[in-house]
């Protein structure tokens, strides 16, 4: 079938709205017709990265109606409605028989090579291959994705929010409900308050947590936290952090700290801020070339933990359904992450949003398609 999409033919260069041929899905494939997906940084990311091969169709927080399934698939059927996840796992291997899918590794070789899970491509452009992006190629009016990249949900759950499920909230609202396990009473600091990080707000908040403190360098972003559940904000850049940290927590430092920043900086003032017995969980991604430096001294006699989590320890076929009645009952605040709907022809202005200093980063550009 024939469709319009975003394609990014060179590195760096503005995308292109294209005719490209989308070919019809394999046994275990699903064909999604795409109503509304989200403009992530991860996308920055990849039309700058000289890895990303070209060309491609960018594009991974989506959500849509099945249109058609493969013959092999038993999990969803034409007509469902669909938030999509771009880390299918392969269910067999031993992190996946452990109970922890998000640690599996079988989407990642094809991920790079920008193909399916079979290593071969449903994308091409005047006879030419061209390449998916996170197994999920959502810049798109349709799409043709693994089985396991398609999690039901509520029918009257709005498009445009419910794209955003697939990748910043719920790695966020996981990283304070899974990967952290803030409790009821508890105290929490949310280092980075970007897409991410606001959710990581919401989850301490729907978790239970007494007290959630913000830290940010970004003022604007501290004031937006609160629309989320925040209580207490700090400026990151604050000299005394951890001396404001910790009296805003008995002078004990925090239960919990979650790190979404992707600064080493960050990590290392989140985990001095944490205290004694606590969690400091690190969900943002850091540079290579960087390094974390923790103080050795004493070290082993403050039983604190820090570990990183992968897309928030997230399940999507548990999780992603939790999320959409969260917010259908009223819960999780998603509306307010919707920054502005725009549609496909506009999506190099989202794109030159992340260079504008002065634009709101807390939440997405959404396009939506008829």
């Amino acid at each position: 079938m024939k469709m319009q999409a975003a394609v990014m033919s060179k590195l760096g260069e503005p995308l292109e709205i294209r005719t490209v041929d989308l070919a019809e899905p394999k046994a275990t494939e699903v064909l999604v017709k795409i109503k509304a997906t989200g403009v992530c940084h991860s996308d920055l990311n990849a039309f700058e990265d000289a890895t990303t091969p070209t060309p491609s169709i960018l594009g991974h927080e989506g959500a849509g109606i099945v249109e058609k399934v493969g013959s092999a698939v038993t999990g969803v059927v034409p007509g469902d409605h669909v938030a999509l996840n771009w880390v299918p796992y392969c269910g067999t291997c031993e992190y996946c028989a452990a109970g922890t899918p998000n640690l599996c590794e079988s989407a990642f070789g094809p991920m790079f090579d920008g193909t399916l899970l079979d290593g071969t491509s449903r994308l091409s452009i005047d006879g030419e291959q061209a390449y998916h992006y996170s197994l999920l190629s959502t810049f798109a009016e349709y799409t043709v994705v693994p089985e396991k990249s398609c999690v039901k949900i509520p029918k009257e759950m709005p498009f445009a929010e419910a794209s955003l499920i697939g990748c910043g909230v719920s790695t966020g609202y996981n990283a304070a409900v899974r990967a952290a396990g803030v409790t009821p009473g508890s105290t929490v600091a949310i280092f980075g308050i970007g897409g991410v990080g606001v959710n990581a707000i919401q989850g301490a908040r729907i978790a239970g947590a007494e007290k959630i403190i913000a830290c940010d360098i970004k003022p604007d972003n501290l004031e937006l936290a609160k629309q989320f559940g925040a209580t207490h904000a700090v400026n990151s850049l604050d000299p005394d952090i951890i001396e404001q940290i910790q009296a805003l927590s008995s002078g004990l430092g925090v239960n919990f700290a979650i790190d979404c920043s992707g600064n080493t900086v960050a990590t290392e003032t989140a985990w001095k801020a944490t205290r004694k017995g606590g969690t400091t969980v690190v969900v943002g991604a850091f540079h290579p070339s960087k390094q974390v430096a923790l103080p050795a001294g004493g070290f082993h006699r403050v039983a604190k933990v820090l570990r990183g989590s992968f897309y928030g320890d997230s399940q999507p076929f548990r999780d992603f359904p939790i999320l959409a009645q969260l917010y259908l009952d009223g819960k999780l605040n998603l509306d307010h992450l919707v920054l502005r709907k725009i549609k496909l022809e506009q999506i190099n202005e989202a794109f030159a949003d992340f260079h504008d200093c002065n634009a709101v980063n807390v939440g997405r550009t959404v396009i939506e398609f008829d």
